[in-house]
This record gives structure tokens, C-alpha cells and sequence, in this order.
């Protein structure tokens, strides 16, 4: 065994159905076989030289593995690539994430306003680093640690669109048994009600509570989300709603908006539900 081989499976697996996101790491594998070509190594001095094992090397050489950020910036110093090499971490930096979450994250980043219910745990654009982390960890079947941090990664990314300039509208309601479980243990909870609480004060951000309390539900097919852009289309998916896959025909869009608004009107309002998201915390 290397004197590297802890660090040999730094990076994340390729996705062999994702057949654009394998032909990026692909193509920049290539690139970096190229310039470690012209610069006359082998890839076991070249290993040696930037920390990794020889097995790696040959595994983001040849598009099986995507290499982390540090890879690519550990390659561009010793090959003297003045930046060449550490800009294509923009290309990797996209490809690294499951193919559904990217293009989750896409509409989500064009969406213009999000309607969202939640029921047996919180919204994923709400989650906090840790809640995420204990959800990709109670999986079944299990996932292995690197699909559990890959997952993590990609969920709290997805976060970002929340600093787009204009600001998108979003608007979440969320079960009460979400506020009381305390998934990961009560401290992770605690900090989650917390982080809560802060996105209940963006003026871009509705958040309220459906009580368990309540005796009609509008949403007890499942969870509910509308994207809505600003060319006027919009899609939406329910688990409960047309074989749970994503809808965009008129027809179907108002059913889906029309259980939203139920959904709304039956929980409680934003101030009533801070409120009572403060209460749960003081019990927690």
C-alpha cells in the first residue's frame, strides 16, 4: 500500500447515467493527463509530487473519479498552469452533485416564487448542515459515508438561492411532528428550530405550521411543491398527484396550487406559527 493511499479515494464517483456530467470529468481528465504529459511525469512521481496515490491519479486521468477542488489546485501549482488547470474546478464543481439535485437546484435558481409542504421533516432548502446530515444517515438502504456527505453537499448548495438578487418568493408550510421529532438528537433539532426561526424573518420567506390539532387537511396526500417562473410556466410535484412526477400542463398546475392554498388557509398564519416555533424550541 502507498504512502498516499488514505488520500487515494479522495473525489467522488462518476454517475454512469449521467452521461453529460461523466463527459465533463471525462473531458477534464483528459486535460489533466495532457499537462502532466507535457510536463514529463509519470503519474507515480506526479502522485508523489501533490500528495495522492498513483491509483487516483489514474482514476481522474481516466474520468472515473471527480477530483476535489484541492486536487485541482495542488495539479495547477505543480504543472505551472498559472490558473488552466485550478478553473476548470467551475466545470467539477457543478458535475459533483447527483444529476437530480442539479437539476433541482436549476429550477430552483430560476424559480421566481416556491410554494412548498412538508410533512415528517423539514423543506430542503430550510435544513440546517447537521439536520441534513443526520436525514442522509437514517437512509435505508444505508449509504455509504461518501454518498451521505455528496448528498449533504449538494442539499446545503441548493441554499443559495436564497441570496439571488432579485429575491425569489417562498412560501413553506410545515408539519408539527417536523418540529418535534428530533431527528439527530435534540441539539440538532434545537439549532434547526433556531435556523428556523431566522428564515421566518427574511421578508422574502413565509414559513407556517400545520398543527396536528387540525381536524380537515388539504395536504394529507403528501408533500407539495410549485415552481413558478418568470415567463409565466411553472411546474409542481406531489407524492400524492399524478404518479408523484413532476407536472407542468395548466390543469394539473392548478390542482397542485389550489391544494397549496388550502394547505395555507387550514395552517396556522406566519406570526402565529413564529410563535408557536418559539414555544416548541423552549420545550426542546
Amino acid at each position: 500500500m502507498s504512502a498516499s493511499s488514505e488520500t487515494d479515494e479522495h473525489g467522488w464517483d462518476v454517475d454512469p447515467e449521467d452521461e453529460s456530467g461523466a463527459a465533463v470529468v471525462a473531458a477534464v481528465g483528459r486535460q489533466l493527463k495532457a499537462w502532466r504529459e507535457a510536463a514529463g511525469m509519470r503519474a507515480a512521481e506526479f502522485g508523489v509530487l501533490i500528495g495522492y496515490g498513483e491509483d487516483l491519479i489514474y482514476k481522474v486521468e481516466g474520468g472515473r473519479r471527480i477530483p476535489r477542488p484541492e486536487y485541482v489546485d495542488k495539479a495547477d501549482e505543480a504543472l505551472g498552469a498559472n490558473g488552466k488547470i485550478a478553473v476548470m474546478k467551475q466545470d467539477l464543481a457543478v458535475v459533483r452533485y447527483p444529476k437530480k439535485i442539479r437539476e433541482l437546484a436549476k429550477m430552483e435558481a430560476q424559480a421566481v416564487e416556491l410554494l412548498a409542504y412538508g410533512n415528517s421533516s423539514f423543506h430542503g432548502l430550510l435544513q440546517t448542515e447537521e439536520y441534513a446530515r443526520a436525514l442522509f444517515s437514517m437512509r435505508q438502504p444505508a449509504y455509504s459515508q461518501e454518498e451521505v456527505e455528496r448528498g449533504v453537499v449538494a442539499r446545503v448548495a441548493r441554499q443559495a438561492v436564497f441570496e439571488r438578487v432579485p429575491s425569489p418568493t417562498f412560501a413553506f408550510v410545515q408539519e408539527e411532528v417536523a418540529l418535534r421529532r428530533p431527528l439527530g438528537g435534540k441539539m440538532v433539532l434545537r439549532r434547526q428550530l433556531e435556523h428556523l426561526l431566522a428564515m421566518s424573518d427574511l421578508r422574502n420567506v413565509t414559513i407556517q405550521v400545520m398543527p396536528m390539532d387540525r381536524e380537515e387537511h388539504a395536504g394529507i396526500d403528501g408533500e407539495i411543491q410549485v415552481l413558478k417562473f418568470k415567463d409565466g410556466t411553472a411546474v409542481g410535484r406531489s407524492e400524492g398527484a399524478f404518479g408523484g412526477r413532476p407536472v407542468s400542463d395548466p390543469k394539473r398546475l392548478r390542482i397542485l396550487e389550489l391544494r397549496c392554498g388550502m394547505i395555507r388557509a387550514q395552517a396556522l398564519t406566519p406570526g402565529e406559527s413564529k410563535a408557536f416555533i418559539e414555544q416548541v424550541l423552549g420545550e426542546t
